[in-house]
């Protein structure tokens, strides 16, 4: 059965009612405390991700693939890496109706259990040469059940900072859910880096690589409790039956705001493009053909991921000021024209990679601080849950899923300068869709 608008289904009633209820006593939610489990919730995601993203540079290829050559073996670990961004609409669109029978508490649970155990279970793969190539149909089935989590996932909390933001603060609000990506690469470039300066190839590659994906269950059980705290609030739920985050029907979204949800996904193309263009790909470059120490390079990573966290945090204050419109415009084209001279300097020797990751981070800060509220602000309040949530799994999918596959295959076969023209087609992406969206333009200036 499903529920009716303003409603929960009985089956959730039990539950959900007895959460609520403990909180009945915390007052009204405050957008600092609604701030709080946004970062948890968008760290432990950003966490798993990267903690996958890593592993499939530094460890699948030798453990998986053994029998093809390391660059073979990146190419199909990026392949699978794709998959969760595949999979990704479809967890949405199964735990949207999980929501409209069970409850948002209810979904949640479950998408954060499935996230934690598919990542989890990743930490026990055998390799090939234990059981040949079930080894890479287990990675797939464990990275198909992280995308479908990660769609299930979308708990409408950044949606909840955006109402509850002071009107002159809505740029700063709209950077708080982003500030969970640089803070998920700085734990997980630092744990691979301990195992890696600690231990000999050979262990790392046996049983050292396992312990960061352990980790990644832990801080999700962790997420689970913060996120839960809010979704049971009692004014979290009088937001829900307002309607303002109440999902709605698939099919009518998509008939309503088939518009806005295209358009809305290519508008941080941008952003998602150098997202990956400064934490998976060049990680893969400098292993494969610079032949420098992964640990290094995961420093290096990890000071980005500092300056990626000023820089979002900077991006809230430049978007109050200048307006969100203006400032993923100016983004895009620092992107173009960071895109022209990055090759060289990834090319450039130990040097030459910090400036490109610092350089990088900044103006992935900037242009990506902004791209959740870019995609939220774009749909009415009635449509607003399920529109962001199908918006942001387009945005990942196009802008992201393939971006370490594609990047790689084009700098190994056309030169470095070819995976910089891919970074300007993503810069190009993003300021045709804000030039031609008018109504994107009026709702997020």
């Amino acid at each position: 059965m499903i529920a009716q608008p303003g409603t929960l289904a009985p089956a959730s009633h039990t539950a959900e009612r007895d959460a609520r209820a403990i909180n009945a006593g915390d007052g009204h939610v405050r957008p600092s405390e609604i701030a709080i489990g946004v970062v948890i919730g968008r760290t432990s995601e950003f966490f798993d991700f990267f903690v996958y993203a890593i592993a499939s540079v530094l460890v699948f290829p030798a453990l998986v693939f053994p029998y093809v050559d390391r660059l073979t073996g990146t190419f199909y670990s990026f392949a699978i890496f794709a998959l969760a961004f595949i999979a990704r609409p479809i967890g949405s669109l199964i735990f949207l109706r999980v929501d409209e029978v069970l409850g948002r508490g209810t979904k949640l649970t479950i998408a954060l259990f499935l996230l934690g155990g598919s990542t989890a279970s990743v930490a026990f793969l055998p390799g090939y040469e234990t059981i040949g190539n079930w080894s890479a149909i287990l990675l797939a089935l464990f990275r198909i059940g992280q995308g479908i989590a990660l769609g299930g996932a979308w708990d409408g909390l950044a949606s909840l900072l955006a109402l509850n933001a002071p009107a002159h603060k809505r740029g700063w609000y709209a950077m708080i859910p982003q500030l969970g990506a640089p803070l998920g690469l700085i734990v997980a470039s630092g744990l691979f880096a301990f195992f890696l300066l600690s231990l000999s190839t050979p262990d790392f590659i046996e049983w050292g690589w396992r312990y960061p994906f352990f980790v990644a269950f832990a801080i999700n059980v962790v997420a689970l409790f913060a996120r839960l705290r809010m979704v049971t609030t009692p004014d979290y739920t009088a937001l829900f039956e307002s309607r303002d985050l109440e999902p709605s029907r698939v099919v009518d979204t998509l008939r309503s705001d088939w518009r806005n949800i295209v358009i809305g996904a290519f508008a941080p193309l941008a952003s998602f493009a150098l997202f990956h263009m400064v934490t998976v790909f060049p990680l893969s470059w400098v292993v494969l053909f610079a032949h420098e120490d992964a640990a290094w390079f995961l420093g290096i990573e990890i000071i980005g991921g500092f300056v990626g966290l000023l820089s979002v945090a900077a991006s809230g204050l430049l978007a109050d000021r200048f307006g969100r419109r203006s400032l993923l415009g100016a983004s895009a084209l620092g992107i173009a024209v960071f895109s022209g001279f990055a090759p060289q300097l990834l090319n450039g020797g130990g040097t030459g990679e910090i400036v490109f990751m610092v350089v990088g981070f900044a103006l992935m800060g900037l242009a990506f601080g902004q791209s959740s509220g870019a995609v939220a602000a774009n749909f009415a309040t009635a449509r607003r849950y399920t529109g962001s949530a199908l918006t942001s799994d387009i945005a990942w999918l196009v802008g992201a899923g393939f971006a370490p596959l594609v990047a790689l295959w084009l700098a190994s076969r056309f030169g470095l300068l070819a995976a910089g023209a891919y970074l300007l087609s993503g810069a190009l992406g993003t300021l045709i869709a804000l030039g031609i969206n008018k109504e994107l333009g009026r709702r997020i200036s």
